[in-house]
């Protein structure tokens, strides 16, 4: 007869042929009973249209994870079985899990995308004003790649009155990210005006560090405008988004950085045109407005007001003596016309032989009017006689 053995034993016994069996197993499911435990480790289920089976990732394979397990979600697993003596179950024990269909580092993307779009770190009201003429720009950043070249000459030739300080980043690799935050904490307590957080281009894989939730952590709570300009103008990166601007490339984050001084040049030169032309165009305008007081004053001056008197007396004195000549010639023309009239009717010349002038109560009658017995009297120039008619007939 056998002699049994203890279910410890047999438990260890196939724990030992699980391990050995399937050290490496490639498997593919879909996740369910999904736990994100304190400890870091991640417990959940994969399952088909058939069967179930228990998977764990210890927390030094899961902190390497590029994105979040969801419940539902399609994956692949590289692992192997191992058994739990003690319960006397198997479950299968990630090392490497990766989303079926879609690569780790785009699903990894769009996860972060969508939290930090949904926790409102993306929205344009919170973004702060870049300053138009910044005097100081911290850049953080590689301090031997190619950006920072290009950053320096673009700046040289734009705006050379900036100041620059560069804080030495470690953008690429594993241990970028966190020397990425720590830069950028760094860097807002110089309280520049200008915070430029980017590096040249490369694959994903080298950008990724700005793709890190922590980064756009730092990005966000910084109190300094940021401009991100990571990798070329086809890229964009987790801290485009939350940044306040986002550049194209570096070069592009120092020409949105700072202003143009030629284009300032050229509006100085048409600013200087304009205030000559304004200038000459006041004076103008003043001029013209002198001169027409200084022809009003004139016009009301004492002594214009006394020259439009003068000739005004002066008119008078004209018309007076215009009057008094027409006046005078008018009179004078009548003197003569009664001294030629008095002339002409002289009594010495009006005397003719026989003539006399025929009076009657000292008025002049015709003889026709003279009755008898009236006393009349018969007047020459030199002689005057009273009669008494006797008779007077007519012829």
């Amino acid at each position: 007869m056998n002699t049994p053995i203890t279910v410890s034993t047999l438990n260890n016994q196939i724990k030992s042929l699980l391990e050995t069996t399937f050290i490496g197993v490639y498997v593919e499911g879909e996740v369910s009973n999904l736990t994100y435990h304190n400890s870091g480790h991640i417990y959940f289920s994969i399952k088909d249209a058939n069967s179930t089976l228990s998977c764990v990732m210890f927390r030094g394979n899961a902190q390497y994870l590029k994105f979040r397990l969801e419940v539902g979600m399609k994956i692949t697993i590289s692992g192997s079985i191992t058994a739990y003596v003690p319960r006397g179950n198997y479950q299968l024990m990630c090392n490497k899990i990766e989303p079926s269909g879609q690569g780790v580092l785009a699903l990894a993307y769009e996860q972060l995308k969508k939290k930090l779009q949904e926790k409102g770190y993306f929205n344009s009201e919170i973004k702060k004003t870049l300053p138009k003429y910044p005097k100081h720009i911290v850049l953080v950043t590689s301090p031997t790649g190619a950006a920072i070249e290009d950053m320096k000459k673009v700046a040289l030739h734009r705006w050379p009155l900036a100041k620059f300080t560069l804080v030495p980043t470690l953008v690429q690799g594993d241990d970028a990210k966190f020397d990425i935050v720590n830069s950028i904490k760094i860097a807002d307590e110089l309280e520049a005006d200008v915070m430029i957080v980017g590096r040249g281009g490369g694959s994903i894989e080298d950008l990724w560090a700005f793709n890190e939730e922590v980064v756009a952590l730092s990005i966000y709570e910084a109190k300094t405008p940021v401009i991100s300009a990571v990798g070329h103008e086809v890229d964009f990166l987790i801290s485009d988004f939350v940044a306040d601007v986002r550049a194209a490339t570096p070069s592009n984050a120092i020409e949105i950085a700072l202003p143009d001084m030629n284009e300032h040049r050229i509006f100085l030169d048409n600013l200087h045109d304009q205030f000559n032309s304004r200038f000459k165009m006041i004076l103008s305008s003043k001029e013209q407005s002198i001169m027409h007081i200084k022809s009003l004053f004139e016009q009301n001056s004492f002594e214009r007001k006394f020259e439009f008197v003068q000739k005004e007396l002066n008119l008078v004195k004209e018309n007076l003596n215009r009057s008094m000549l027409t006046i005078f010639q008018q009179k004078q023309s009548l003197l003569e016309m009664l001294n030629n009239n008095y002339k002409m009717n002289h009594p010495n010349k009006k005397v003719k032989e026989g003539m006399v002038q025929l009076t009657k109560d000292e008025k002049i009658i015709n003889l026709e009017n003279v009755k008898p017995k009236d006393t009349i009297w018969l007047e020459s120039a030199k002689n005057v006689a009273r009669c008494e008619v006797i008779e007077n007939n007519v012829l």
